[in-house]
């Protein structure tokens, strides 16, 4: 059974910095390795946001909003995908998922609160 969990969420000021986590298990190392990561985010009572991909081979993909503030990375090793969240503003404030793109795998998801 594929399991992603994120972790890393955390109440941050205008401005700080996070590093968010996402541990997959229940996959082989060459799905993992073979296949895209992205994450994705949710606000109270606003639409799921594609935020970043990265595909198998490292290329990467951010969204308008978060394009030059924040960083995709993964570790096929360790079966592990990052989001490194920088100059963060209250409107990144939402739970934040790691997906696999084209696969219905979920985490929990981390809240990212930001707030003065």
């Amino acid at each position: 059974q594929v399991q992603l969990v994120e972790s890393g969420g955390d109440l941050v000021q205008p401005g700080g910095s996070l590093r968010l986590s996402c541990a997959v298990s229940g996959t082989s190392f060459n799905f993992f390795s073979g296949n895209g990561l992205a994450w994705h985010r949710q606000a109270p009572g606003k639409q799921r946001e594609l935020v970043a991909t990265i595909t198998s081979g490292g290329s990467t993909y951010y969204s308008d909003s978060v394009k030059g503030r924040f960083i995709i990375s993964r570790d096929n090793l360790k079966k592990m995908v990052y989001l490194q969240l920088s100059s963060l503003k209250p409107e990144d404030t939402a739970s934040y998922y790691c997906t696999f793109p084209g696969y219905n795998y979920w985490g929990q998801g981390t809240q990212v609160t930001v707030s003065s």
